[in-house]
């Protein structure tokens, strides 16, 4: 298995692991961030991962610190944003793939799914950052010759010991060179003119800004135009030729808050697959279908994205109450 780079080890080394295991509070003091490029992200204050040991060949512990206030994942009815959660379980794969197995800076990822489960009570806010462990373990390596084609892997969150959330991803890598072809034209790519939001308060968000849903055609009910801002300072941390997954996973979650029931509801459960590229400067129809709600106000939203006659990803969103 290739080596860690020399500035990975060195944050890795100085992670002592307590007797105790997982979970186990105050075994990591948290003095700075994992470096940005393992994580791909362009600003340090978007790096939620502090520091990361491996356990067994494939089963690593990551540390992941979450900010009382973040700038668009803010708490709601007193529960940190599970997007948060989802933001670490994607950093979690990438940081791995860079340090464990040998995938060099620079080359990029496809992602395939990503989902999450989170306990009631799991994510409440604090008046301090939120400490998490990710205990993560890799269940699906594909090599091509020696290099990391493919990963998988299922991450378990703790907080103060106790499991306060479960999670998996899936991702393959492309060399540059492999991305130049797969990508061609495309590449180059931009956005067209924003359409109007839907109300912010709708969808669990303060500012149009971050609204990716359009303002439904009365034609359509449950149907809106994806609408992205590539200048956004977190869905685009840094430029890319597409609609990145997490906008895309963002997209679903207003999605099922517009549908669920009046009160704070709280997306506690996503699960993601991703079948193609969602492009730049072409219409993406978000559509929603609310399932079921059982008595006790639990709702299953399915979420799909469609473009040029094509589904680009789909999503199982779980609402709950936030009492």
């Amino acid at each position: 298995m290739p080596s860690l780079p020399s500035q990975a080890a060195a944050a890795a080394s100085t992670v002592p692991l307590s007797p105790a295991g997982p979970g186990t509070p105050g075994r990591r003091p948290v003095t700075t961030a994992v470096p940005r490029q393992y994580v791909h992200r362009a600003a340090v204050a978007e790096v939620f991962l502090t520091d990361w040991h491996r356990l067994d060949r494939d089963t690593f512990s990551i540390g992941a610190q979450w900010p009382r206030g973040h700038s668009l994942y803010r708490p709601r009815a007193g529960q940190q944003d599970p997007m948060l959660l989802a933001e670490s379980i994607r950093q979690a794969g990438a940081l791995l793939a860079h340090t464990q197995y040998g995938v060099p800076l620079g080359h990029h990822f496809l992602m395939w799914s990503l989902s999450y489960d989170v306990v009631p009570g799991g994510l409440v806010a604090d008046l301090s950052p939120t400490e998490i462990e990710l205990l993560t373990t890799c269940d699906e390596i594909t090599m091509r010759g020696r290099h990391l084609a493919s990963l998988r892997y299922s991450v378990t969150a703790f907080r103060d010991r106790l499991p306060v959330a479960t999670g998996e991803a899936a991702f393959s890598c492309a060399s540059p060179a492999a991305y130049d072809r797969l990508r061609g034209d495309r590449r180059h790519a931009s956005s067209g003119a924003l359409p109007a939001p839907v109300s912010p308060d709708t969808v669990g968000r303060e500012s149009s800004r971050d609204v990716v849903l359009s303002r439904q055609d009365a034609r359509r009910p449950r149907q809106w135009q994806l609408r992205v801002e590539p200048t956004h300072p977190i869905y685009f941390d840094h430029p890319v030729d597409h609609v990145p997954g997490m906008v895309l996973l963002e997209a679903a979650r207003q999605a099922a808050l517009a549908l669920a029931r009046p009160g704070s509801p709280v997306p506690f459960r996503m699960s993601g697959t991703f079948r193609r590229y969602a492009e730049l400067g072409t219409e993406c129809r978000i559509r929603a279908r609310a399932d079921r709600t059982d008595p006790a106000g639990h709702t299953v939203v399915q979420v799909t994205g469609e473009q040029a006659g094509h589904t680009v990803f789909t999503c199982a969103v779980g609402t709950r109450p936030a009492h």
